[in-house]
């Protein structure tokens, strides 16, 4: 228990510029209240004291501004920030390492009982201020959801899902990879560039390629350049021409000389 409590005061140190040690983070960071409280409502939860489960839940939103369902998994390394107003369901799963922003309701869209009616988010998600991912669906490793999304289908692991409704935004990290060596070549960092389709970023991202292409075109020119020169051999000296053949009066007139 003391060293997964460690564990979750490691994180947020990692994770948050503001914190500036382990007795603030303890005493100060509801996230880590509502985690610990949680704990124990699931176990009551899976004990079958359901009520004291619920109870221990009510006391924990009352006290951290965090509404956790007691039946709901939580992963390790876990970090609830700022975290007032935050709603986990009944079935949601919340995979190790992700980090959950003050707002956000991990909620479902149907009323069956004994169903699949909240959202599984997979390791290392992030998910924003305000957003709302409804639905007993799958958000893949590493996923972001961007601030006051509203999500009501999967998204793939690596992919960033905007907007209400959701947009989903795949990440291309070869093209992604290849557009910052050609920014860097240029002397310029398009770390700032975002994947996404406001104009000026797509602009930018278009003539970032552009310029690679070019400089790609040009690399190649020279090479085939200096492959046809160094296949090319100098046509070999004319000879020296022959002297002309003097007349017989020349002869004669040499002769008298």
């Amino acid at each position: 228990m003391f060293a997964r409590i460690q564990s979750d005061i490691q994180c947020i140190l990692d994770r948050d510029p503001a914190a500036r040690s382990r007795w603030e983070v303890l005493t100060c960071y509801p996230g880590l209240h509502a985690l610990i409280l949680h704990r124990f409502a699931h176990g009551c939860w899976g004990w079958r004291l359901r009520w004291l489960g619920r109870f221990v839940s009510h006391l924990s939103r009352w006290l951290t501004g965090i509404e956790i369902h007691p039946a709901a998994r939580i992963g390790q390394r876990v970090f609830f920030d700022h975290a007032m107003g935050v709603v986990v369901g009944e079935t949601a799963v919340i995979g190790d390492g992700c980090t959950i922003y003050q707002g956000v309701t991990l909620g479902g869209t149907s009323l069956y009982k004994g169903t699949k009616r909240h959202p599984t988010l997979g390791c290392d998600v992030v998910v924003g201020a305000g957003a709302k991912v409804l639905g007993g669906f799958t958000v893949g490793d590493g996923a972001r959801i961007g601030s006051n999304a509203v999500v009501t289908k999967p998204v793939p692991a690596g992919a960033t899902a905007v907007g209400n409704p959701a947009r989903i935004i795949l990440a291309d990290a070869k093209a992604d990879n290849q557009r910052e060596a050609a920014a860097q070549r240029m002397g310029f960092s398009a770390y700032g560039v975002t994947a996404s389709d406001d104009p000026i970023s797509v602009a930018l991202r278009g003539l970032i390629d552009t310029c690679a292409r070019q400089e790609q075109q040009i690399l190649q020119l020279s090479q085939a350049i200096e492959q046809l020169g160094a296949g090319h051999k100098p046509d070999a000296q004319p000879p020296a021409p022959k002297p002309a053949s003097l007349s017989e009066s020349e002869k004669l007139n040499r002769l008298i000389e």
